[in-house]
């Protein structure tokens, strides 16, 4: 690629910001951009074209978004990362929200999200599913995919298979990809965020007890809704290694 000196430099520079960025290294990447976003604005000054210097404008605006991002997720990692959270969940307790929980993990760098959990076959366990996929499609905003392991319900696999679809249709309305696969010798409950986020929860998504009616306060809001006895831990990648 031909150009000055100063944009070959901020090319080479935002590259390796990529890829740093896609390895989840945030302080590094956070870094590499900040460098290379001075490279591209000190180019932007030497270029007398309007259309290369607009182009310069539009990839520096979309680079300090991306820098932002780093900078949010390379705080986070410095402040939770290297720690494991446990959350004993007494039974009757209430406040449990998958947005109290899930809420202050997601940011812009969650991408994917994979969900283990042998039980979201019964027809209040896949609304639990749904609720969460609500939550991800509301803050993920850059979520891309999700994919959940279950097993199979013996006896309304077709029904289940059913709703599953229909929650994956919906996904895709909203751009992210739902992928069911079905483990009948799957055992682990426990969601893992591509951004680094492990969290174990003893009973899977299925720790709410059921509304006391449907016309009661955590029929819809389950910050409101009693739960089961378990715990949840919440591990990043960097403190297991």
């Amino acid at each position: 690629m031909a150009g000055s000196g100063p944009e070959v430099a901020a090319v080479q520079v935002l590259t390796r910001a990529v890829q740093l960025d896609n390895e989840k290294k945030f302080s590094e990447a956070l870094a590499c951009y900040e460098q290379g976003i001075r490279l591209l604005l000190q180019a932007a000054k030497e270029v007398k074209d309007e259309s290369k210097r607009a182009h310069f404008r539009k990839k520096t605006e979309e680079y300090l978004s991306r820098a932002e991002a780093m900078k949010e997720a390379a705080n986070k990692q410095r402040t939770m990362g290297q720690t494991h959270k446990q959350i004993q969940v007494e039974a009757g307790a209430t406040g449990y929200s998958y947005e109290t929980i899930f809420g202050p993990l997601i940011d812009k760098t969650l991408s994917s999200v994979t969900v283990e959990d042998a039980y979201i076959r019964s027809n209040h366990q896949i609304y639990n599913f749904l609720q969460f996929c609500e939550l991800l499609a509301h803050k993920a905003e850059c979520l891309q995919s999700i994919t959940l392991k279950t097993t199979r319900d013996p006896a309304e696999h077709r029904t289940q298979n059913e709703r599953l679809e229909e929650i994956r249709e919906s996904l895709r309305k909203h751009n992210i990809k739902l992928t069911v696969e079905y483990i009948d010798t799957i055992h682990d409950r426990e969601i893992r965020f591509d951004s680094g986020w492990i969290i174990k929860i003893g009973r899977g998504l299925d720790y709410f007890r059921k509304a006391d009616g449907r016309f009661t306060l955590g029929w819809f809001d389950y910050h409101f809704r009693q739960c089961h006895q378990t715990t949840i831990d919440i591990f990043h990648q960097q403190s297991l290694q």
